[in-house]
């Protein structure tokens, strides 16, 4: 595989920035650092973004997570392994990924259930989180990026 031109984000330092700027506001001692990796990765994985679902896996694995998480984050609503908090973390990310698919893409249920286990300044980092990875996949999936190239 290649890529049909070098990621935007790369061409452009400022979006660049920009970007590493507005995941840095996601950095919050009420979210944790492994549920905004576990949103990361789970819209990645909608979004077939081969580049980031890559990437995330590996950051998720050295961070410590256990192989159990990572390969049951595509089918999280049937296993074990995720707290009531991440569950409601990760069904807001597929909502906010996949806002087309549904007349009411965060319906109030949803919204209750994030709220009960994250305060407002947390929604609002994880919702930065899952719109900062949405741009991430659109720029990969666009341009064709290949996985495991992101590396230095």
């Amino acid at each position: 595989m290649q890529s049909r031109m070098k990621n935007p984000a790369v061409m452009f330092p400022a979006a660049m920035q920009a970007l590493h700027a507005l995941h840095a506001t996601t950095k919050r001692d009420d979210l944790p650092e492994s549920t905004v990796g576990l949103v990361e990765l789970r819209a990645s994985q909608i979004n077939g973004c081969s580049v980031c679902v890559d990437m995330h896996h590996k950051m998720l694995k050295k961070a410590g997570e256990k192989d159990e998480r990572l390969f049951s984050v595509v089918a999280w609503r049937d296993a074990p392994y995720f707290t009531d908090a991440e569950r409601a973390a990760l069904a807001l990310t597929e909502a906010l990924t996949r806002i087309a698919d549904r007349s009411e893409p965060v319906p109030d249920d949803l919204w209750a259930e994030v709220t009960r286990h994250y305060d407002q300044p947390a929604v609002g980092a994880l919702i930065i989180a899952i719109a900062n990875i949405n741009v991430w996949n659109r720029l990969n999936v666009a341009t064709r990026q290949v996985a495991g190239e992101w590396k230095p």
